[in-house]
């Protein structure tokens, strides 16, 4: 499936957003405080004092090497790390071909679904204020959605056929893509093309507002909690955390998330004094080479302004060092240097697989990482559950995404790891499955994982 529908999802997944910052009273004046923090610089330990043999990690080098020998990528970033410090961190190829222009530790990606498991931590800092519980119905926080109808099918007429939900969708439905709605890029439903004609996501000049208007007028696809389907559900969470929190969603990300960990350069746009560290974006032609995405000027001034729109499900940019920032958040139970953002138990609850086992059959998936027998989803991002069912080499508990232009990572709680990827090739049916090339890459190196 993952090779029929990337070009579909091209022009839906390109947003930006500036970040702002905004004081609210309370508990966020302890964030306001944090935020001026400075990241500690990134120093790398020998591989050996970290359970990794440094031999065994040419073999990561070498196959990401030859993705760019090969001109399949133009450039790559990776970066491992374990027990809290950085095993190794590699840069191959350029940033931009046309240039020459080397691909640098600090270049500038766009993470596209990456910013879903940012969207979920924004989330589950709301949870633990008690603004919301996964048992609420989301028309309590969207009363508009309180009238929403289900799809049932097309009459002989073509007519659509609605019928009442079996009950509302649920905050945890909506956290878990089991809520009803769809990406409408993904599918060929009747629902589906309502999604594409009314432009859902990221029109020009609309706001979140804009969505959930139109989304009121479209059915949901299936009864909730009766399916999986990738869906619009984290850029409908983005309208809840403005709501809930009553600040736009970048002034809250960057107010609560990347100023108190350092994230220094991730956000929802690119400033004019960062442009030059900015991936140029590539999408494989039909004779597999390399060409501009999308062509022309708009491939060099995407994410350069504040859009009206800022889309909580694949709108923000992020460099491989702020994205192990924010991994190693979690991986520490929500805190890093000092500064606590959640806490354990409720990272725990939000890198839980939430699915039911009627859904993890390999029926519902957007490819092959998700959905499938030991292989489900928390609240915004997948999580391997039992990895040797879902044939997978990872711990258990490993949770993860990946993003529409090749960006990657995992967070493996039992080894104590965390690996980013970060490249800058969009969806093609010739595109490399770096993600899955780098599992075993990384831990056929783990020769000593008791360290």
């Amino acid at each position: 499936m993952r090779e029929t529908i990337r070009s579909r999802f091209a022009l839906l997944m390109l947003a930006g957003l500036v970040p702002g910052l905004a004081f609210v009273a309370g508990g966020d004046l302890i964030a306001a405080q944090q935020a001026g923090k400075k990241a500690a610089e990134i120093v790398e330990s020998k591989p050996e004092l970290l359970g990794f043999s440094s031999e065994r990690l040419g073999r990561l080098h070498a196959v990401m090497q030859q993705l760019v020998d090969q001109k399949q990528l133009a450039g790559v970033v990776t970066l491992l790390a374990r027990h809290g410090k950085v095993v190794e961190e590699r840069t191959y190829g350029q940033k931009d071909l046309a240039s020459g222009a080397p691909m640098t530790k600090d270049t500038i990606f766009r993470i596209y679904s990456m910013s879903k498991p940012v969207t979920g931590v924004a989330m589950m800092m709301l949870y633990e204020e008690g603004k919301w519980r996964p048992a609420d119905p989301i028309s309590k926080f969207i009363p508009e959605f309180s009238q929403l109808k289900v799809f049932k099918g097309n009459d002989s007429n073509g007519n659509v056929i609605l019928e009442e939900p079996v009950h509302p969708p649920t905050m945890q439905e909506l956290m878990t893509h089991t809520a009803g709605f769809t990406y409408g890029i993904f599918g060929k439903t009747t629902v589906d093309k309502m999604y594409v004609d009314q432009k859902v996501l990221r029109n020009q000049g609309d706001t979140l507002q804009d969505m959930i208007d139109k989304l009121v007028k479209i059915p949901l696809l299936y009864q909730p909690g009766t399916r999986w389907v990738y869906s619009v559900a984290m850029d409908i969470q983005g309208y809840i955390i403005e709501k809930l929190s009553g600040q736009s969603l970048p002034d809250f990300e960057q107010q609560r998330i990347f100023g108190p960990l350092g994230m220094k350069d991730t956000g929802f746009f690119v400033p004019a004094e960062k442009r030059n560290r900015f991936a140029t974006m590539y999408q494989g032609n039909d004779a597999g080479e390399l060409e501009l995405f999308p062509k022309g000027d708009k491939a060099l001034s995407d994410y350069a302004t504040q859009p009206t729109q800022p889309s909580g499900g694949g709108g923000m940019v992020s460099t491989a060092e702020d994205y192990l920032r924010f991994s190693q958040m979690l991986l520490n139970g929500g805190e890093l240097d000092g500064v606590r953002i959640l806490a354990p138990g409720t990272v725990q609850l939000m890198t839980a697989n939430h699915l039911a086992p009627s859904l993890m059959v390999g029926d519902f998936s957007t490819g092959g990482d998700v959905t499938r027998p030991g292989a489900g989803w928390g609240y915004d991002c997948a999580v391997y559950s039992d990895p040797l069912l879902a044939n997978e080499i990872v711990g258990k508990g490993t949770f993860f995404w990946e993003g529409a232009a090749d960006t990657w990572f995992w967070v493996d709680p039992t080894n104590d790891l965390i690996f980013v990827g970060m490249t800058q090739r969009f969806l093609d049916h010739k595109r490399p499955n770096v993600h899955g090339l780098s599992h075993p890459l990384v831990y056929q190196a783990l020769v000593n994982p008791r360290m």
